[in-house]
């Protein structure tokens, strides 16, 4: 069984809008753009407990209520082996011919000004324009016997989960039970009759039957019991932490303690059901409260335990992303009116063993507005420096450098090009020698050409791997160039960054770069982190400044824009 696609018009923010999903679905974006009112257009779907409260006519987009609500699943149920394909297959029964593959869940709800409520119609089948109206049992719609809802919000109060579902998670099925359970109940008698005898509750009832006779005439007494009762026996029991090497206990006081146990309660609730139902999870910002380290441990179970294998998530945390793979990505901004583009994340083979160091670069990404995708450390600490002169508040501005690594560009500006973030990339004009040959291969041309997807820069071996080779391959071709960077955002150097950099402020870096010996250049490229570093430590304002307004560094502006 996997998930499709939703379709969602004239409910809350959403005037109408479709996205594609998959099983896996994480859905980001600024505040008030619509994450959580996401959710609860699949929770009018799938969760009787919303549903059921009906909707308002604030549910409505804009209060057009004489405009009704929509709400439209896609699952794609054609695996036949599959135990959840079977589940739904089998309650829809006639709703669903057995060459169709596609079910389509439908919420419509009309707005009844009268009682000014709209109340919820549910439909499937397999022909979207043809399906059938679904059997309602009282509060319960056949959808509810197929399908659990775990919804898990980003605020909920571990107390109550736990009284709530005292009963579910504390059976007591042992036949020793019963006697602990006789045990009890003559120990709650004994403390009732003891309860009963102390002096203040004898002085009250000598007390308040002459107040009450004021009043009425009767002949009677007032006694006041205790009833201390078996059927309250879990209607104060707290859950506490204890360490395996210490006999105390510790109150789950902490806020992150309190989290990761409701996520252990939960997962002992889905249980529960998964045998007879299929156990869908609604996750709003499980980042709340946990430090980073537990976000990580969160993201493990979140992506790879099967558990979780119905997934529909809000975050505005990367690290709960850290280990993400199979992903369907949901972006929702708002420009004139609340618009997505999601993509379908996957992590390439050949990178699968780094998967968390590629992912780390991506997630911060994806929650910018600008990304300036850039080789590696020297020029994201370079960048980052002159970007802070410019606007100090750059980064909050939406802005991000992302060095690429040993990964290369393409894993990620495909999926920052899907998610329609811009981006921009700057890459060396590399050259790499030939086997066997005294020519050189012009690696940064053939590299923009494949970004492009066509053969735009000339892509013939040149005889030298010198600067002024390099220089003159770029100037020959500069007007081409040019084009690039304003038609696709992509940036060559002319050389490489510690070359181009020399250009705008050699002098300078003669001056601040003393252990160079006269030779800035090779003193950067020997231990580039280190040295970009104390370097960016030593550029003034006015550098900065210099470097930004360069031809050689036009990508900076370009992302400032």
């Amino acid at each position: 069984m996997k998930f499709n696609s939703v379709i969602i018009k004239n409910f809350r923010n959403f005037e109408d809008i479709s996205i594609d999903l998959t099983n896996k679905n994480v859905f980001f974006g600024m505040n008030d753009v619509g994450k959580t009112n996401f959710l609860y257009a699949l929770r009018f779907v799938f969760d009787k407990d919303i549903r059921k409260q009906n909707f308002s006519d604030t549910d409505y987009y804009k209060k057009k209520v004489d405009v009704p609500i929509e709400i439209v699943i896609a699952i794609d149920i054609s695996d036949t082996e599959n135990a959840d394909s079977q589940k739904l297959r089998a309650k829809l029964k006639g709703a669903i011919l057995s060459e169709q593959d596609i079910v389509y869940i439908k919420v419509k709800s009309d707005y009844d000004e009268k009682e000014m409520i709209g109340v919820p119609v549910l439909y499937w089948g397999g022909n979207l324009e043809d399906l059938e109206e679904m059997k309602v049992h009282g509060t319960f719609f056949e959808i509810d016997y197929v399908f659990n809802v775990i919804y898990i919000d980003a605020y909920v109060d571990l107390y109550t989960l736990f009284k709530k579902n005292a009963n579910k998670l504390l059976v007591n099925d042992k036949d020793r039970d019963k006697d602990i359970l006789d045990n009890i109940r003559k120990t709650c008698d004994e403390l009732n009759i003891q309860i009963s005898g102390l002096s203040g509750i004898k002085a009250f009832e000598e007390k308040i039957a002459p107040e009450y006779k004021k009043f009425r005439h009767d002949d009677i007494s007032v006694s006041v019991k205790s009833e201390i009762a078996v059927k309250g026996l879990y209607s104060n029991i707290v859950p506490y932490i204890k360490q395996d090497t210490d006999d105390s206990l510790y109150p789950t006081s902490g806020e992150g303690r309190k989290k990761l146990l409701v996520y252990a309660i939960f997962d002992l609730l889905s249980q529960d059901e998964e045998e007879k139902k299929i156990n869908i999870f609604l996750i709003e910002e499980p980042e709340n409260h946990l430090h980073r380290s537990m976000q990580i441990a969160l993201s493990h179970i979140l992506f790879l335990d099967d558990k979780y294998q119905y997934l529909f998530m809000t975050t505005h945390s990367p690290y709960v992303l850290a280990e993400m793979d199979q992903v369907n990505l949901v972006r929702i901004y708002n420009e004139d009116k609340i618009v997505s583009r999601s993509v379908l994340y996957a992590v390439p083979a050949k990178f699968k063993s780094q998967r968390k160091m590629l992912n780390r670069g991506l997630v911060e990404a994806i929650f910018a507005d600008k990304v300036l995708l850039v080789e590696g450390p020297s020029e994201n600490v370079l960048f980052g420096k002159v970007l802070s002169e410019i606007n100090p508040f750059y980064e909050a501005d939406g802005i991000y450098i992302l060095p690429v690594g040993g990964f290369g560009f393409k894993p990620y500006y495909e999926t920052l090009d899907a998610l329609q973030i811009d981006n921009i990339i700057k890459t060396d004009n590399d050259l790499r020698k030939i086997k066997g040959k005294e020519e050189y291969s012009v690696l940064g041309f053939s590299r923009l050409n494949n970004y492009i997807g066509k053969k735009i820069l000339p892509d013939t071996p040149i005889n030298d791997s010198n600067v002024e080779a390099k220089r003159k391959l770029y100037d020959d071709n500069r007007e081409k160039l040019d084009e690039i960077r304003v038609e696709y955002s992509l940036y060559l150097s002319r050389c490489s960054l510690e070359e181009d950099l020399d250009e705008v402020i050699h002098d300078q870096m003669i001056i601040y770069l003393s252990n160079a010996d006269g030779n800035p250049i090779g003193y950067l490229q020997d231990a580039k982190n280190n040295h970009m570093v104390e370097l960016a430590e030593k550029l003034t304002a006015e550098d900065c400044r210099r470097i930004y307004e360069h031809y050689n560094f036009a990508c900076l502006k370009e992302v400032m824009l």
